[in-house]
C-alpha cells in the first residue's frame, strides 16, 4: 500500500501558470508582446524588410497602403513599413546606448557624493542641478549645438541630459545604505574602503538603478526623436521616427500615413515601454514595497 508521503506530487504548469499570471494583467501582457515585437524587428530588420529603406521609388511617391507598400510610401516613394521597422533599429539604440551613459555617469556622479561629503559633494549636486534646471530635450539641444549631429551625437547628448537624474537616485540610495549598521560593522573589523563600496554599497545601488534604466528608456527615445524632428538630430535618408514625422507634415491633409504611421510606431513603443517599466518597478523596487 502506498502511503501518503510516497505519492507523487503535482505541480502546477508552468505555462498554465505563466499564461494565468499573464491573464491577470491583460494591458501589461499585450505592451510586453509590442515591445517585444519591435526588439525582434530592430534585431532582424535585414531580414523583414521588403524593401530597401533608403530606396526611391518616383513611380509610386505617396502612394497608400496596398498590397506592395504595407504603410504606403513617402513623399519620395520610399516604403514606410521597411523606414519603420529599420527606425526601431535607430529609435531602441539610441535610447539603450544614451540610457546606459547617462546611468553610468550618474552612478560615478552619486557614488562619489553619496560617499565623499563635504565640499566634493556640495559640487558635484550643484553640478547635476544645473543639468536638473532645465528639460532633458532642452539639454540636448544645446549639446547637439556643440556637437553636430548625427547618431553618434545623439546618443551622447541625450546620454549627458539624463546624467543629472540617475546621480540623484544613486546620491539618494548610497547616503540610505551608509546609514545601515553592517556598513559601520565593516568599518569596525578593518574592511577597506573600496571593498565596502564593491561588496556592500553597488549591490544595494544596482537593482534600484537598473529599475529607473527600464523607465528611462522610453524617455531617450522621445528625446531622440524630437531632435531629428527639429532637424538637429539624425540626418536624412537615415529612417528615424522623428526625421519622418517631420518630413510627412506638409502632406497631412491628403496623405496622413506619411507621418501618421511613424507617429503611430513612436506611441506604441513608448506606451509599451512605460507599462514594462511601471511593472517592473512596481514589482521590484523595495521602497514601494515597504510603502505597500
Amino acid at each position: 500500500m502506498t502511503s501518503l508521503s510516497d505519492a507523487p506530487v503535482r505541480h502546477p504548469v508552468l505555462p498554465l501558470a505563466a499564461a494565468k499570471a499573464l491573464l491577470r494583467r491583460p494591458f501589461l501582457t499585450l505592451a510586453t508582446i509590442v515591445a517585444a515585437a519591435f526588439v525582434l524587428g530592430a534585431i532582424f530588420a535585414p531580414w523583414i524588410v521588403p524593401w530597401d529603406p533608403t530606396h526611391q521609388d518616383f513611380a509610386a511617391m505617396m502612394s497608400p497602403p496596398s498590397a506592395d507598400h504595407w504603410l504606403g510610401t513617402d513623399s519620395y516613394g520610399k516604403d514606410l513599413f521597411s523606414r519603420i521597422v529599420w527606425g526601431s533599429r535607430y529609435a531602441l539604440t539610441i535610447g539603450v546606448c544614451s540610457v546606459a551613459i547617462g546611468a553610468f555617469g550618474g552612478l560615478v556622479i552619486g557614488l562619489t557624493a553619496g560617499l565623499s561629503g563635504g565640499v566634493v559633494a556640495w559640487a558635484l549636486m550643484r553640478l547635476v542641478d544645473s543639468i536638473l534646471a532645465l528639460p532633458a530635450l532642452i539639454m540636448a539641444i544645446a549639446f547637439i549645438s556643440i556637437l553636430g549631429q548625427g547618431p553618434d551625437k545623439v546618443i551622447l547628448a541625450v546620454g549627458v541630459a539624463l546624467i543629472g537624474p540617475f546621480s540623484r537616485v544613486v546620491r539618494a540610495d548610497v547616503l540610505q545604505v551608509k546609514a545601515q549598521g553592517f556598513i559601520e560593522a565593516a568599518r569596525l573589523t578593518g574592511i577597506s574602503p573600496l571593498r565596502i563600496v564593491v561588496r556592500h554599497v553597488l549591490p544595494n545601488v544596482a537593482f534600484p538603478l537598473f529599475i529607473q534604466i527600464t523607465l528611462r528608456v522610453g524617455e531617450a527615445i522621445l528625446v531622440s526623436s524630437s531632435l531629428s524632428f527639429l532637424g538637429i538630430g539624425v540626418s536624412p535618408p537615415e529612417p528615424d521616427w522623428g526625421l519622418m514625422i517631420s518630413e510627412g507634415r506638409a502632406f497631412v491633409s491628403f496623405a496622413p500615413w506619411i507621418s501618421g504611421a511613424p507617429g503611430a510606431a513612436l506611441s506604441l513603443l513608448l506606451i509599451s515601454l512605460s507599462v514594462v517599466g511601471d511593472a517592473v518597478r512596481e514589482k521590484y523596487d523595495p521602497k514601494l514595497q515597504t510603502a505597500g
